[in-house]
């Protein structure tokens, strides 16, 4: 199984406003670099955006290890998400079940997983990590339309 690294970020003008969302994939000698945006989104939407992105173009089932400055991300997905799917995507607040914020994103993002061996890990953003700046720079440019 190949393994990839993916390092991913997503940006906003404002939240919402318009946003943009960057990854790098490196798999050996390869490296390909992604990014895109929407006029009117979150930084939430974003950060799940380039995971779902990269994870797309991967072509055949690999071993990823994916990075991410995002909490909103690596905790939803190694954390939050098997309850959210127990409660039929919903999330408890007290006794009461409320819809769940971006879970068409989160479906996409579940499914995708499920195609692959993904591990993921938290660093710091702006902590000096040249690919995690680079997948911000890609997410800034997008969010600011160029």
């Amino acid at each position: 199984m190949k393994k990839v690294r993916i390092y991913t970020d997503g940006a906003c003008i404002g939240n919402p406003g318009p946003g943009g969302w960057g990854a790098v994939l490196l798999s050996g000698p390869h490296r390909k670099e992604l990014s895109g945006g929407e006029e009117r989104t979150t930084n939430n939407r974003m950060e799940l955006r380039a995971a779902i992105e990269a994870l797309r173009a991967l072509r055949e089932p690999a071993e990823v290890d994916l990075f991410t400055d995002s909490v909103y991300l690596k905790r939803g997905i190694t954390e939050w998400l098997p309850r959210w799917k127990e409660e039929g995507w919903r999330r408890r607040e007290g006794k009461r079940l409320l819809p769940l914020a971006n879970e068409d994103l989160w479906r996409e993002l579940d499914r995708l997983t499920g195609m692959h061996r993904v591990h993921f890990h938290w660093l710091a953003g702006h902590a000096g990590d040249a690919e995690n700046e680079r997948a911000d720079r890609l997410a800034r440019r997008a969010a600011e339309g160029r």
